[in-house]
Protein backbone atom coordinates (compact mmCIF):
# COMPACT_ATOMS: atom_id res chain seq x y z
CA UNK A 1 0.00 0.00 0.00
CA UNK A 2 1.09 3.14 -0.45
CA UNK A 3 1.21 4.87 2.63
CA UNK A 4 0.41 8.29 1.36
CA UNK A 5 -2.67 7.46 0.25
CA UNK A 6 -3.68 4.32 1.98
CA UNK A 7 -4.33 2.85 -1.27
CA UNK A 8 -2.68 -0.26 -3.58
CA UNK A 9 0.36 0.55 -5.55
CA UNK A 10 -0.15 -1.28 -9.34
CA UNK A 11 2.78 -1.97 -11.50
CA UNK A 12 2.94 -1.76 -14.88
CA UNK A 13 5.97 -3.63 -17.04
CA UNK A 14 6.57 -1.27 -20.15
CA UNK A 15 6.36 2.02 -20.65
CA UNK A 16 4.69 2.97 -23.84
CA UNK A 17 1.31 4.33 -24.35
CA UNK A 18 -0.86 1.87 -22.87
CA UNK A 19 1.20 2.52 -19.28
CA UNK A 20 0.81 6.49 -19.65
CA UNK A 21 -2.94 6.23 -20.22
CA UNK A 22 -3.37 3.33 -17.39
CA UNK A 23 -1.41 6.08 -15.47
CA UNK A 24 -4.03 8.58 -16.23
CA UNK A 25 -7.32 6.49 -14.67
CA UNK A 26 -5.02 5.64 -12.11
CA UNK A 27 -4.78 9.30 -10.94
CA UNK A 28 -9.10 9.25 -11.27
CA UNK A 29 -9.03 6.14 -8.29
CA UNK A 30 -6.33 7.74 -6.25
CA UNK A 31 -4.03 4.93 -7.23
CA UNK A 32 -0.06 5.05 -7.51
CA UNK A 33 0.67 3.34 -10.62
CA UNK A 34 4.80 2.42 -10.95
CA UNK A 35 6.11 1.81 -14.43
CA UNK A 36 9.09 -0.28 -15.71
CA UNK A 37 10.13 2.07 -18.60
CA UNK A 38 13.30 1.22 -20.86
CA UNK A 39 14.47 4.77 -20.88
CA UNK A 40 12.66 7.93 -19.17
CA UNK A 41 12.15 9.06 -22.50
CA UNK A 42 9.30 6.05 -22.69
CA UNK A 43 6.01 7.86 -23.18
CA UNK A 44 4.70 6.50 -19.86
CA UNK A 45 7.68 7.81 -18.15
CA UNK A 46 7.32 11.35 -19.44
CA UNK A 47 4.49 11.83 -17.24
CA UNK A 48 4.70 9.04 -14.49
CA UNK A 49 6.26 10.06 -11.05
CA UNK A 50 6.96 6.73 -10.29
CA UNK A 51 9.39 5.55 -12.86
CA UNK A 52 11.93 2.82 -12.79
CA UNK A 53 14.21 2.48 -15.61
CA UNK A 54 15.35 -1.77 -16.50
CA UNK A 55 14.61 -4.35 -18.47
CA UNK A 56 11.66 -6.08 -18.65
CA UNK A 57 13.67 -9.61 -19.63
CA UNK A 58 16.06 -8.81 -16.74
CA UNK A 59 14.32 -11.39 -13.74
CA UNK A 60 16.16 -9.04 -11.36
CA UNK A 61 15.65 -5.65 -12.61
CA UNK A 62 11.35 -7.07 -12.68
CA UNK A 63 12.25 -8.24 -9.19
CA UNK A 64 12.93 -4.99 -8.08
CA UNK A 65 10.93 -3.27 -9.80
CA UNK A 66 7.99 -5.57 -7.90
CA UNK A 67 8.86 -5.02 -4.75
CA UNK A 68 7.13 -1.94 -4.62
CA UNK A 69 4.15 -3.13 -5.59
CA UNK A 70 0.95 -4.60 -4.69
CA UNK A 71 0.27 -6.06 -8.08
CA UNK A 72 2.22 -6.20 -11.16
CA UNK A 73 0.63 -6.11 -14.72
CA UNK A 74 2.07 -5.52 -17.86
CA UNK A 75 1.23 -2.84 -21.36
CA UNK A 76 3.01 -5.21 -23.62
CA UNK A 77 3.24 -8.96 -24.29
CA UNK A 78 7.39 -9.46 -24.55
CA UNK A 79 8.12 -10.70 -20.04
CA UNK A 80 9.44 -13.91 -20.62
CA UNK A 81 7.57 -16.53 -18.90
CA UNK A 82 9.99 -18.29 -17.02
CA UNK A 83 10.49 -14.28 -15.71
CA UNK A 84 6.83 -14.00 -14.04
CA UNK A 85 6.71 -17.45 -13.01
CA UNK A 86 10.49 -17.06 -11.31
CA UNK A 87 8.39 -14.07 -9.29
CA UNK A 88 5.77 -15.64 -8.54
CA UNK A 89 7.01 -18.52 -7.16
CA UNK A 90 8.52 -15.62 -5.11
CA UNK A 91 5.69 -14.67 -3.41
CA UNK A 92 4.90 -11.66 -6.00
CA UNK A 93 1.56 -11.22 -7.88
CA UNK A 94 1.49 -10.37 -11.50
CA UNK A 95 -1.09 -10.77 -13.44
CA UNK A 96 -2.22 -12.24 -16.36
CA UNK A 97 -0.11 -14.96 -15.19
CA UNK A 98 2.41 -16.97 -17.09
CA UNK A 99 -0.04 -19.40 -17.79
CA UNK A 100 -2.70 -17.13 -19.22
CA UNK A 101 -0.31 -14.94 -21.20
CA UNK A 102 1.41 -17.57 -23.07
CA UNK A 103 -1.03 -18.01 -25.82
CA UNK A 104 -0.92 -13.95 -26.18
CA UNK A 105 2.90 -14.61 -26.69
CA UNK A 106 3.09 -17.88 -28.93
CA UNK A 107 0.44 -18.21 -32.33
CA UNK A 108 1.18 -21.41 -32.26
CA UNK A 109 0.25 -22.39 -28.95
CA UNK A 110 -2.55 -20.30 -29.10
CA UNK A 111 -3.80 -21.97 -32.26
CA UNK A 112 -3.58 -25.02 -30.49
CA UNK A 113 -4.99 -24.45 -27.42
CA UNK A 114 -7.95 -22.41 -29.24
CA UNK A 115 -7.94 -25.49 -31.07
CA UNK A 116 -8.16 -28.17 -28.49
CA UNK A 117 -11.27 -26.17 -26.65
CA UNK A 118 -13.30 -26.34 -29.79
CA UNK A 119 -13.38 -22.80 -30.47
CA UNK A 120 -13.46 -21.24 -34.37
CA UNK A 121 -10.21 -20.46 -35.78
CA UNK A 122 -9.12 -20.58 -39.36
CA UNK A 123 -7.64 -23.59 -40.47
CA UNK A 124 -3.71 -23.73 -39.78
CA UNK A 125 -0.33 -26.16 -39.43
CA UNK A 126 3.41 -25.34 -38.50
CA UNK A 127 4.58 -28.60 -40.64
CA UNK A 128 4.22 -28.74 -44.00
CA UNK A 129 3.66 -25.44 -45.35
CA UNK A 130 4.39 -26.76 -48.88
CA UNK A 131 1.71 -29.42 -48.68
CA UNK A 132 -0.67 -27.00 -46.43
CA UNK A 133 -0.83 -24.49 -49.57
CA UNK A 134 -1.75 -26.68 -51.78
CA UNK A 135 -4.24 -28.22 -49.78
CA UNK A 136 -6.26 -24.97 -48.93
CA UNK A 137 -5.26 -23.58 -52.01
CA UNK A 138 -2.51 -20.57 -52.31
CA UNK A 139 -1.54 -17.76 -51.33
CA UNK A 140 -1.62 -18.60 -47.34
CA UNK A 141 -1.17 -16.42 -44.46
CA UNK A 142 2.44 -17.01 -43.04
CA UNK A 143 3.01 -15.77 -38.94
CA UNK A 144 5.79 -15.88 -37.00
CA UNK A 145 5.47 -18.17 -34.25
CA UNK A 146 6.11 -14.92 -31.95
CA UNK A 147 7.03 -11.55 -31.60
CA UNK A 148 4.89 -10.17 -34.39
CA UNK A 149 2.56 -6.93 -33.58
CA UNK A 150 1.18 -4.08 -36.18
CA UNK A 151 1.42 -6.24 -39.21
CA UNK A 152 5.21 -7.01 -38.43
CA UNK A 153 5.90 -11.07 -38.22
CA UNK A 154 3.06 -11.39 -41.40
CA UNK A 155 3.27 -12.83 -44.69
CA UNK A 156 1.36 -13.24 -47.67
CA UNK A 157 2.52 -16.53 -49.22
CA UNK A 158 2.25 -17.25 -52.87
CA UNK A 159 4.98 -20.51 -52.56
CA UNK A 160 7.15 -22.11 -50.02
CA UNK A 161 9.36 -19.98 -51.55
CA UNK A 162 7.67 -16.72 -49.70
CA UNK A 163 7.91 -18.49 -46.23
CA UNK A 164 10.86 -16.60 -44.22
CA UNK A 165 13.69 -19.52 -43.73
CA UNK A 166 15.14 -19.41 -40.03
CA UNK A 167 12.29 -18.97 -37.91
CA UNK A 168 9.29 -20.41 -36.14
CA UNK A 169 6.04 -19.62 -38.44
CA UNK A 170 2.78 -21.09 -38.99
CA UNK A 171 0.68 -20.89 -41.56
CA UNK A 172 -3.15 -19.71 -42.05
CA UNK A 173 -5.52 -20.28 -44.58
CA UNK A 174 -6.42 -17.37 -46.67
CA UNK A 175 -9.85 -16.54 -44.39
CA UNK A 176 -12.36 -14.76 -46.67
CA UNK A 177 -12.89 -11.74 -44.67
CA UNK A 178 -16.15 -9.44 -44.45
CA UNK A 179 -14.39 -7.33 -42.05
CA UNK A 180 -11.89 -7.31 -38.87
CA UNK A 181 -14.11 -7.07 -35.44
CA UNK A 182 -12.81 -6.84 -31.94
CA UNK A 183 -14.67 -8.10 -28.76
CA UNK A 184 -12.79 -6.68 -25.34
CA UNK A 185 -13.30 -8.19 -22.03
CA UNK A 186 -12.04 -7.52 -19.11
CA UNK A 187 -12.14 -10.41 -15.94
CA UNK A 188 -11.28 -10.32 -12.32
CA UNK A 189 -9.45 -12.99 -10.27
CA UNK A 190 -12.85 -13.91 -8.66
CA UNK A 191 -14.17 -14.26 -12.19
CA UNK A 192 -16.40 -11.39 -12.75
CA UNK A 193 -16.28 -10.73 -16.38
CA UNK A 194 -17.71 -7.30 -18.16
CA UNK A 195 -17.99 -6.87 -22.16
CA UNK A 196 -17.45 -4.20 -24.28
CA UNK A 197 -19.44 -3.79 -27.38
CA UNK A 198 -17.98 -5.10 -30.39
CA UNK A 199 -16.23 -2.72 -32.43
CA UNK A 200 -15.47 -2.92 -35.87
CA UNK A 201 -11.70 -2.36 -36.86
CA UNK A 202 -9.73 -1.36 -40.07
CA UNK A 203 -6.78 -2.30 -41.05
CA UNK A 204 -4.53 -0.69 -43.68
CA UNK A 205 -1.03 -2.81 -44.09
CA UNK A 206 -1.18 -4.90 -40.71
CA UNK A 207 -1.78 -1.50 -38.31
CA UNK A 208 -5.02 -0.83 -36.98
CA UNK A 209 -6.33 3.06 -38.20
CA UNK A 210 -9.78 2.84 -37.26
CA UNK A 211 -12.24 1.53 -35.17
CA UNK A 212 -16.12 1.64 -35.11
CA UNK A 213 -17.97 1.51 -31.92
CA UNK A 214 -20.41 -0.50 -32.09
CA UNK A 215 -19.96 -2.61 -35.62
CA UNK A 216 -22.36 -0.96 -38.16
CA UNK A 217 -24.78 -3.55 -39.08
CA UNK A 218 -23.37 -6.12 -36.81
CA UNK A 219 -26.63 -8.41 -35.91
CA UNK A 220 -27.32 -9.11 -32.14
CA UNK A 221 -27.13 -12.55 -32.57
CA UNK A 222 -23.30 -12.28 -34.42
CA UNK A 223 -22.51 -9.59 -31.34
CA UNK A 224 -23.46 -11.81 -28.96
CA UNK A 225 -21.49 -14.81 -30.41
CA UNK A 226 -18.26 -12.49 -30.50
CA UNK A 227 -18.45 -11.51 -27.14
CA UNK A 228 -19.70 -15.00 -25.36
CA UNK A 229 -16.56 -16.08 -27.86
CA UNK A 230 -14.08 -13.76 -25.55
CA UNK A 231 -15.77 -13.96 -22.08
CA UNK A 232 -15.51 -17.69 -23.10
CA UNK A 233 -11.54 -17.53 -23.84
CA UNK A 234 -11.01 -15.38 -20.65
CA UNK A 235 -12.65 -17.95 -18.32
CA UNK A 236 -10.65 -21.00 -19.90
CA UNK A 237 -7.59 -19.24 -20.10
CA UNK A 238 -7.72 -17.85 -16.74
CA UNK A 239 -7.10 -14.04 -17.73
CA UNK A 240 -6.96 -11.72 -15.58
CA UNK A 241 -6.84 -8.05 -17.06
CA UNK A 242 -8.46 -6.92 -20.36
CA UNK A 243 -8.30 -9.43 -22.70
CA UNK A 244 -8.69 -8.61 -26.53
CA UNK A 245 -9.72 -10.97 -29.28
CA UNK A 246 -9.18 -10.04 -32.45
CA UNK A 247 -12.04 -11.41 -35.02
CA UNK A 248 -12.55 -12.45 -38.41
CA UNK A 249 -15.65 -11.73 -39.87
CA UNK A 250 -16.24 -14.23 -43.42
CA UNK A 251 -17.86 -13.21 -46.21
CA UNK A 252 -20.04 -16.52 -45.46
CA UNK A 253 -21.36 -15.25 -41.99
CA UNK A 254 -18.54 -17.26 -39.66
CA UNK A 255 -16.94 -15.42 -36.35
CA UNK A 256 -13.22 -16.62 -36.50
CA UNK A 257 -10.61 -15.89 -33.93
CA UNK A 258 -7.94 -13.83 -35.27
CA UNK A 259 -5.16 -12.83 -32.54
CA UNK A 260 -5.25 -12.44 -28.42
CA UNK A 261 -4.10 -9.73 -26.08
CA UNK A 262 -4.04 -9.95 -22.42
CA UNK A 263 -3.23 -6.06 -21.96
CA UNK A 264 -5.71 -2.72 -22.54
CA UNK A 265 -5.77 -2.71 -26.45
CA UNK A 266 -5.74 -0.46 -29.65
CA UNK A 267 -9.18 -1.58 -30.12
CA UNK A 268 -10.52 0.09 -27.25
CA UNK A 269 -9.12 3.42 -27.00
CA UNK A 270 -12.23 4.61 -27.63
CA UNK A 271 -13.43 3.59 -24.53
CA UNK A 272 -11.81 6.48 -22.89
CA UNK A 273 -14.44 8.93 -24.02
CA UNK A 274 -16.57 6.29 -25.47
CA UNK A 275 -17.28 4.11 -22.39
CA UNK A 276 -18.57 4.45 -19.04
CA UNK A 277 -15.49 2.69 -17.69
CA UNK A 278 -12.73 3.26 -19.43
CA UNK A 279 -10.50 -0.08 -20.61
CA UNK A 280 -7.68 1.30 -18.23
CA UNK A 281 -9.55 2.22 -15.29
CA UNK A 282 -11.52 -1.96 -16.39
CA UNK A 283 -8.26 -3.32 -16.42
CA UNK A 284 -7.21 -1.29 -12.86
CA UNK A 285 -10.29 -2.61 -11.13
CA UNK A 286 -9.53 -6.31 -12.54
CA UNK A 287 -5.97 -6.51 -11.19
CA UNK A 288 -6.79 -5.32 -7.74
CA UNK A 289 -10.11 -7.16 -8.09
CA UNK A 290 -12.22 -4.51 -7.90
CA UNK A 291 -15.76 -4.56 -9.17
CA UNK A 292 -16.12 -4.17 -12.85
CA UNK A 293 -17.36 -0.82 -13.87
CA UNK A 294 -20.20 0.03 -16.63
CA UNK A 295 -19.33 -1.03 -20.29
CA UNK A 296 -22.26 0.96 -22.22
CA UNK A 297 -21.65 3.55 -24.52
CA UNK A 298 -21.84 6.89 -23.80
CA UNK A 299 -23.19 8.02 -27.04
CA UNK A 300 -24.73 6.35 -29.77
CA UNK A 301 -21.71 6.46 -32.18
CA UNK A 302 -17.64 6.35 -31.50
CA UNK A 303 -15.04 6.68 -34.01
CA UNK A 304 -11.13 6.59 -32.99
CA UNK A 305 -8.43 7.10 -35.86
CA UNK A 306 -5.04 6.09 -34.84
CA UNK A 307 -2.02 8.96 -36.10
CA UNK A 308 0.29 7.63 -38.20
CA UNK A 309 3.35 9.54 -37.96
CA UNK A 310 4.37 11.56 -41.34
CA UNK A 311 7.61 12.65 -43.15
CA UNK A 312 9.63 14.98 -40.76
CA UNK A 313 9.73 19.08 -41.16
CA UNK A 314 6.88 21.30 -41.54
CA UNK A 315 4.26 22.49 -39.30
CA UNK A 316 4.81 21.53 -35.96
CA UNK A 317 2.84 19.37 -33.82
CA UNK A 318 1.54 22.49 -31.60
CA UNK A 319 0.82 24.75 -34.94
CA UNK A 320 -0.94 21.40 -35.85
CA UNK A 321 -3.11 20.97 -32.65
CA UNK A 322 -3.96 25.19 -32.90
CA UNK A 323 -5.74 23.97 -36.33
CA UNK A 324 -7.63 20.76 -35.66
CA UNK A 325 -9.03 22.06 -32.59
CA UNK A 326 -10.13 24.78 -34.75
CA UNK A 327 -11.39 22.39 -37.21
CA UNK A 328 -13.17 20.02 -34.66
CA UNK A 329 -13.34 21.47 -31.64
CA UNK A 330 -15.06 17.94 -30.40
CA UNK A 331 -12.16 15.92 -31.30
CA UNK A 332 -10.73 14.49 -28.55
CA UNK A 333 -7.14 14.38 -28.90
CA UNK A 334 -4.44 11.81 -27.06
CA UNK A 335 -0.64 12.55 -28.14
CA UNK A 336 1.56 9.59 -26.86
CA UNK A 337 4.75 11.68 -26.41
CA UNK A 338 6.99 9.74 -28.98
CA UNK A 339 9.52 10.53 -31.63
CA UNK A 340 7.63 10.96 -35.22
CA UNK A 341 8.81 8.31 -37.13
CA UNK A 342 6.63 7.16 -40.68
CA UNK A 343 3.87 5.15 -39.79
CA UNK A 344 4.74 5.25 -36.23
CA UNK A 345 1.89 5.58 -34.01
CA UNK A 346 2.10 8.55 -32.24
CA UNK A 347 -1.56 8.96 -31.08
CA UNK A 348 -5.64 8.99 -31.68
CA UNK A 349 -8.28 11.03 -31.75
CA UNK A 350 -12.08 9.87 -30.99
CA UNK A 351 -15.14 11.38 -32.26
CA UNK A 352 -19.05 10.75 -30.49
CA UNK A 353 -22.22 11.96 -31.99
CA UNK A 354 -25.13 10.22 -33.33
CA UNK A 355 -24.76 9.29 -36.74
CA UNK A 356 -21.20 7.23 -37.56
CA UNK A 357 -20.54 8.00 -40.96
CA UNK A 358 -20.53 11.93 -39.77
CA UNK A 359 -17.90 11.20 -36.83
CA UNK A 360 -15.94 8.99 -39.08
CA UNK A 361 -15.00 12.27 -41.46
CA UNK A 362 -14.80 14.50 -38.32
CA UNK A 363 -12.49 11.75 -36.69
CA UNK A 364 -10.33 11.62 -40.12
CA UNK A 365 -10.18 14.83 -40.56
CA UNK A 366 -8.65 15.21 -37.20
CA UNK A 367 -6.41 12.91 -37.66
CA UNK A 368 -5.07 13.77 -41.28
CA UNK A 369 -4.36 18.12 -39.78
CA UNK A 370 -2.27 15.76 -37.03
CA UNK A 371 -0.87 13.79 -39.38
CA UNK A 372 -0.28 16.44 -42.48
CA UNK A 373 -0.77 19.86 -40.71
CA UNK A 374 -3.34 21.92 -42.02
CA UNK A 375 -4.78 22.33 -45.66
CA UNK A 376 -7.52 24.34 -47.12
Amino acid sequence: MDARTGLPVVGMVGGGQLARMTHQAAIALGQSLRVLAVAPDDGAALVAPDVVIGRHDDVDAVREFAKGCDVVTFDHEHVPGEVIRTLAAEGFTLLPGADALRYAQNKREMREHLGALGLPVPRWTADDLGAFGDEVGWPIIVKTASGGYDGRGVFVARSVADVPPGVEVIGEELVPIARELAAVVARSPLGQVAAYPVVETVQQDGICVEVLAPAPGLDDDSAIEAQRLAIDIATRLGVVGVLAVELFETTDGRILINELAMRPHNSAHWTIEGARTSQFEQHLRAVLDYPMGDTGLTAPAVVMVNVLGGEPGGMSIDERLHHLFAEEPSAKVHLYGKQVRPGRKIGHVTVLGDDMEDCRRRARRAARILEEGYQH
